[in-house]
């Protein structure tokens, strides 16, 4: 058990080469799934090139730290609440804490490292930045309970996952909340369909154990239902940039992101094992894709 790998991660070599508590606490944090922080930090890039002020690369480069940490932290934190649900199910049996290679006070102890971390980075940005991060504090707090209350978690982590967009934004501007509420209600959409996707490698685990999750709920109607939210998402965000920018020329910067969300709907197979974790993974892609309109949608009247 020691030397097992959690089975989706994307670093299976690098993570392997480390030491026994190194990799395990790596592991914990995700450090070898770079895909989660990724999610969280293209939401902040979002608020910032939305905000119009250009590049931005030294803020970008401070909320990308924050988010490696603090998705490192939720993770921990999650581990240390779902521990006894992890043991049964086959792909998070082995995490660190759930297979007892870690214990719950070091588990605690990196967390508040990762969470100084955060501190760090939070103090960088102004006050308005630093209330609207924090506001975040009882969602965050509240998540890895949700699958054991409701079938769809998945929204849940839409309102955290994008909470990045509303202290990017913050931190710029503190105006046009209409269309920015729009858009974060897409990207909610958008975190529901992908994280529907993720939690298709689960189904029968979950379905044995009891935790709840949208791709249980929606079952035999999952292409349509992850379609329905990517549908969702590019028509709320879409109304968010009419919101902020009535032009055209603004609604066409959204056409590549949402010509890679039908692609994913078109390709998604969940009888192949190994399709719904790359089609989950591809949404790096569709972060930068959105990042890419954001940026023509916030700097094009500069």
């Amino acid at each position: 058990m020691t030397d097992q790998v959690v089975p989706d991660s994307e670093h299976r070599g690098l993570v392997a080469r480390l030491p026994q508590l190194p990799r395990d606490l790596a592991q914990l944090a995700r450090f070898d799934r770079p895909i989660g922080w990724w999610l969280l930090f293209w939401p902040c890039v979002f608020g910032v090139w939305l905000a119009g002020a250009g590049p931005q690369f030294a803020l970008l480069g401070c909320l990308l730290l924050g988010s490696i940490a603090m998705r490192g932290a939720g993770c921990v934190y999650n581990d240390i609440v779902d521990a006894d649900l992890d043991r049964k199910v086959a792909r998070t049996a082995a995490r660190p804490v759930a297979s007892g290679r870690v214990s719950n006070r070091l588990a605690w102890t990196w967390l508040g490292a990762l969470c100084l971390v955060g501190l760090v980075v939070l103090l960088q940005l102004r006050f308005e930045a630093q209330a609207v991060a924090l506001l975040s504090l009882a969602l965050v707090a509240a998540y890895p309970f949700m699958k054991r209350i409701t079938w769809w978690p998945q929204a849940w982590l839409g309102l955290v996952f994008n909470w990045g967009l509303l202290v990017g934004w913050s931190e710029l501007r503190f105006d046009h909340w209409p269309a920015i509420a729009a858009i974060y209600a897409g990207c909610m959409a958008w975190v529901i369909g992908y994280d529907t996707i993720y939690a298709l490698q689960d189904r029968e685990d979950d379905a044995l154990v009891g935790i709840k999750s949208s791709a249980l709920a929606l079952g035999k109607r999952v292409h349509a239902g992850v379609a329905a939210f990517y549908g969702a998402a590019v028509i709320l965000w879409a109304l968010g940039v009419w919101l902020y920018r009535p032009d055209p020329v603004a609604l066409a910067a959204l056409i590549p992101v949402g010509m890679h969300l039908g692609w994913q709907v078109a390709t998604l197979d969940p009888a192949d094992p190994d399709n719904p974790l790359a089609r989950f993974r591809s949404n790096r892609m569709a972060g930068a894709l959105m990042a890419a309109a954001c940026f023509i949608i916030g700097n094009a009247g500069a």
